[in-house]
Parts: C-alpha cells; structure tokens; sequence
C-alpha cells in the first residue's frame, strides 16, 4: 500500500456550487487484487467459492472464468486483476485483510493524477489515454503494474479493469437525503452530457454511467477492485 495526503477535489457529481470535496489521508492498494491473491482468500475461507456462493450475494457469472472452486485456470494468468467478484465479496476480501474498500471520492481523488501532477485532469493527452481505454477489448486478461505508475505511486487507475468503490450508488441518493434542492439524475441520460465541454467530463461521465449500472451482487468480467485502509 501508499500512503495518499489529504487534499481536495471537485467532483463531476454533486451541487451546483461545486464546492471541492476534502478527502483524509489514507492508504491505497498499489494494484487491483489478483487471480493469485483471491485464489488464497478463498482457499483459506472457502464459504466464498464459486459453487458455496448464494445468489443475493454474488449472481451466476461470479468467478465464472476460473476452472473451478480453487483453479483460476491456465488461461487467466496469476498477476492478472480478478474480476467477476461481487461487490459483497469485494467487501469481504478487503475486510479479511484488515481493510476496507475505497470510497468513490477516494477513487476518483486518486485516479485524477498522472505521472507527475496530483490533479492531470486539464491535459488533453491524459484525458485521450483514458478514453482510449474504454474503446480497447480485454484489458482485463493484462497482468496488474503495466500501465503507469501516478504521482502517488499507484498503478492500474485507468487501462486494466473498472474497479468497486464502497458507495458506488451513493449518488443515486435523492436531493431532500443530501439536503439539497438538486439532484444529478440528468448525469445517467443522454442529456447529461450535453453541458460536457471539455474530454474530463466525458471520461468521468463514463465512470460515473457505469457505476450507474451496477447491483451489489453483479459480477462483470471487466470489473476488479482493490483495498484503502485508514491511517491509524
């Protein structure tokens, strides 16, 4: 893990004042967990195998690329980022390591960063790095630490999986809940990007329409996760 300072950011989502968000310091997973670290979790808690898993908590496509129970398989490499793993377990897993999972703002704070700046989110080229992501097939069968490394030293923010935050639904929290007259359902339409001006807006909207879509217990192929831990 890394450590990464307290600092603030202004978030795609949330009022119109856009009054930055502070996020504390905490620790951040330098890669998503991989194939070879689950198989582990697993093998040492085997209650969250594929076949002892119950549908409430993780649907049918959980591990489902794995051989079996406690084989990944030849065809899915050891360092590669797991994926078809539930929020619920995602959860778990973090738990069982003396963790937790990162919160979207954590997330967000984090991946805003390139090599060199804490914020790179104004660079036409970082920006055209991630979308170009988004169009490529597969990235997940990618060992974990081939893409960058950022400013905090965490690697694999953009260009290998999706990852689980741990309220990744939270802005489907109505205004009167944020005591707030206004509310970000236009962010999930069409018409959400229509005020998008600049290619940062475009990149989030993808991130923030795709969290949009998840249940709990989905279980996508693209989709990974990693741990935080709060400083002590």
């Amino acid at each position: 893990m890394v450590l990464i300072k307290r600092g603030a950011y202004v978030p795609l989502y949330g009022t119109t004042d856009k009054k930055p968000i502070t996020v504390a310091a905490f620790k951040m997973d330098v890669y998503p967990i991989t194939n070879a670290q689950f198989l582990a979790f697993v093998k040492k808690h085997p209650e969250y195998s594929r076949s002892k898993m119950k549908g409430i908590f993780a649907e049918k496509s959980y591990l489902a690329q794995w051989q079996n129970d406690f084989d990944y398989g030849k065809t899915n490499l050891s360092n590669a980022p797991v994926t078809n793993v539930s929020w619920f377990i995602a959860k778990k897993y973090c738990e069982c390591q003396e963790k937790r999972m990162p919160t979207m703002d954590e997330w967000e704070y984090v991946a805003m960063a390139d090599e060199k700046r804490v914020d790179a989110r104004s660079k036409e080229e970082f920006n055209k790095y991630i979308l170009s992501w988004y169009e490529k097939p597969k990235t997940y069968v990618n060992p974990v630490g081939k893409t960058f490394k950022n400013y905090w030293g965490v690697y694999d923010m953009h260009g290998l999986v999706w990852e689980w935050t741990s309220d990744f639904n939270s802005i489907f929290l109505s205004g009167e809940s944020r005591k707030d007259k206004d509310t970000d359902k236009n962010l999930f339409c069409g018409s959400g990007s229509i005020n998008a001006s600049d290619l940062m807006n475009y990149a989030a909207f993808m991130r923030y329409g795709f969290r949009a879509s998840l249940k709990a217990n989905y279980a996508s192929r693209n989709l990974g996760f990693r741990c935080a831990k709060d400083l002590k």
